[in-house]
C-alpha cells in the first residue's frame, strides 16, 4: 500500500469511533480513498491531500454532513475525520460494493445490463439528482466517473459528494469535469448552478444510452490535438450536437463513432426527441433544459414499453410515434415485424401488457414510486387464452365496459384485458388499446 496512510493506521473520528485502516482503494485529484474498518465493519475514507484540505472544503464537508442525504442512492460523508494533530482530514462513507459498474465499464463493454436494467439506471440516477436539487443544492460535478449502478438491478450510487454546495453558500472551486460541463461553464460566463447540473445530467445519460459524447463527431475526429483551444470551440464555443436536425456538420464518423450510429436508431422517438432538445436549446438556453421530472416520466415509460421478439428474444422498445405514422415495429437484431400487445394508457403512463407485466404504483398515481407494484398480468387458469389485470392495490378498482357497466375489481380479483374497457383506479383512469 503506498498511500499517505500506512495499513493498521488509527484514525478517530469527531464523533469518537475509531477507523482502521486497511487498503488503498484508488486515488484522484484531491485525495486518496482507502477501506478502513470500526467495529467489523467496513466504510470507505476519502483522505484530503495537503493543498486540497483546506479550511473550506472542511467547511463545506460539515455543512454536507449537516444536511443529510437526499437518498440512499448517495454515498454520502458521514462524519468527519480530523485529527488535532495533522493539517490535513477526511471523511467516512458508505464503501462501494464491488458489483456496481460505471460508465466507463459499459464503454469498455465491462457491463452489458439489458435494457429494461439500463432505463432503470438513468430513471434512478434522474430521481437522485431531483432530491439533491429538491434539497436546495447543486452537485456541480456530474460525470460519468460519479455514477456506479448495479447491471443486474440499475441501483446507482452516486459518489464523490464532497463537492455539493448549497443555497446561500458560496459553490466551491470546482467547476466540473472537461466535456461535462456546460458551455456557459466552458465559456467562462457562469458558474455551476442548477441548471448547469441539468445540461451535465443530459450528458451523462445520452453516454448510457449511445456509449458515445453527444458533440463527439466529426469535428471531434477531425481534432488534431485535443488541447484547451481545441475542448473550448468543441463544447463551449461551437458545440454542434451530433444528430441535429438542422445542422449536419458534426456528424458521428463511421467506422470511428459508431456506437453513436448503432444506438440512435434503436430507441423510440421521445427519446431522440428529449435529447435532441438536450442539446439544441439547451445549449443555448439554460433555462429550456430538460428537468429531471422529464427524464424520469420518460425512462417509466421505457421501462413499461418492451416487448420480447418471438424471434431471436431480442428486447424491443414501442414507438409511440412509429405507430401514429401507421408504420410497423421491427425487431433492431433480426427485422422481424412485430405484433403489438395490448396497451393500457393511464395518463401520460403507457404500459405494454405482456406475460408477466406489472403496474408499478408510479403507472396508477404518478408519484414516481417505480419499486411498489399494485397489480400483475394474468392468465386466466381455466382458459389459457385470456389474460387480465389482478388487483395488487390496496384498495377497490371499477371495471367498466365499453356499454357503460360497470363492476367493483376487489384486491386480488381480475379484471379481464379487453380493448375499448376502462379501468377506474383510486384517482385515475385507464384504458385499454
Amino acid at each position: 500500500m503506498d498511500g499517505e496512510l500506512k495499513a493498521g493506521t488509527i484514525l478517530i473520528s469527531e464523533s469518537g469511533t475509531k477507523y482502521t485502516v486497511k487498503s488503498l482503494l484508488g486515488a484522484g485529484g484531491q485525495g486518496e480513498v482507502y477501506d478502513v474498518e470500526s467495529e467489523g465493519k467496513h466504510y470507505a475514507l476519502k483522505w484530503y491531500f495537503k493543498g486540497s484540505a483546506t479550511s473550506r472544503q472542511k467547511k463545506t464537508l460539515e455543512t454536507i454532513i449537516a444536511k443529510g442525504s437526499p437518498d440512499k442512492s448517495f454515498l454520502w460523508p458521514m462524519e468527519l475525520v480530523a485529527p488535532q494533530s495533522s493539517e490535513v482530514f477526511g471523511y467516512i462513507m458508505t464503501l462501494r460494493p464491488k458489483n456496481y459498474k460505471s460508465i466507463v465499464d459499459l464503454m469498455k463493454n465491462k457491463a452489458q445490463p439489458t435494457f429494461y436494467n439500463l432505463c432503470r439506471t438513468a430513471y434512478n440516477a434522474a430521481s437522485g439528482y431531483q432530491k439533491l436539487h429538491a434539497m436546495g443544492a447543486k452537485y456541480q460535478d456530474i460525470s460519468f466517473g460519479n455514477l456506479f449502478f448495479d447491471e443486474n438491478t440499475g441501483d446507482v450510487l452516486i459518489c464523490d459528494n464532497d463537492n455539493v454546495s448549497f443555497e446561500g453558500s458560496k459553490a466551491g472551486g470546482i467547476l466540473g469535469t472537461p466535456g461535462f460541463m456546460a458551455p456557459e461553464i466552458v465559456r467562462g460566463e457562469a458558474k455551476p448552478s442548477r441548471n448547469t447540473d441539468l445540461y451535465s445530467l443530459s450528458v451523462l445519460l445520452f453516454y448510457l444510452f449511445m456509449v458515445n459524447h453527444p458533440l463527439d463527431g466529426k469535428l471531434e475526429a477531425n481534432i488534431k490535438c485535443m488541447d484547451m483551444a481545441a475542448r473550448v470551440k468543441l463544447y463551449g464555443t461551437d458545440p454542434v450536437f451530433i444528430f441535429d436536425p438542422q445542422n449536419k456538420t458534426n456528424r458521428p464518423v463511421k467506422g470511428y463513432q459508431d456506437n453513436a450510429l448503432i444506438y440512435w436508431p434503436i430507441y423510440p422517438e421521445k427519446l431522440r426527441k428529449m435529447f435532441t432538445k438536450a442539446f439544441t436549446e439547451g445549449l443555448t438556453s439554460p433555462n429550456k433544459r430538460i428537468t429531471e421530472p422529464q427524464w424520469m416520466d420518460l425512462f417509466a415509460n421505457m421501462m413499461s414499453g418492451m416487448m420480447q421478439c418471438p424471434k431471436c428474444g431480442a428486447r424491443v422498445f414501442y414507438d409511440e410515434e412509429l405507430e401514429k405514422a401507421g408504420a410497423a415495429h421491427t425487431c433492431w437484431n433480426c427485422r422481424n415485424t412485430m405484433q403489438l400487445p395490448v396497451k393500457l394508457r393511464i395518463g401520460k403512463n403507457l404500459i405494454l401488457l405482456n406475460q408477466n407485466s406489472k403496474l408499478t404504483h408510479h403507472h396508477v398515481y404518478g408519484d414516481y414510486d417505480m419499486d411498489s407494484f399494485v397489480g400483475s398480468v394474468v392468465q386466466n387458469p381455466k382458459n389459457p387464452a385470456l389474460w387480465g389485470i389482478r388487483n395488487e392495490d390496496k384498495v377497490n378498482w371499477t371495471y367498466e365496459k365499453p356499454d357503460g357497466t360497470q363492476i367493483p375489481i376487489e384486491t386480488g380479483k381480475t379484471a379481464g384485458i379487453a380493448a375499448g374497457v376502462k379501468i377506474h383506479f383510486a384517482d385515475s383512469v385507464g384504458e385499454f388499446h
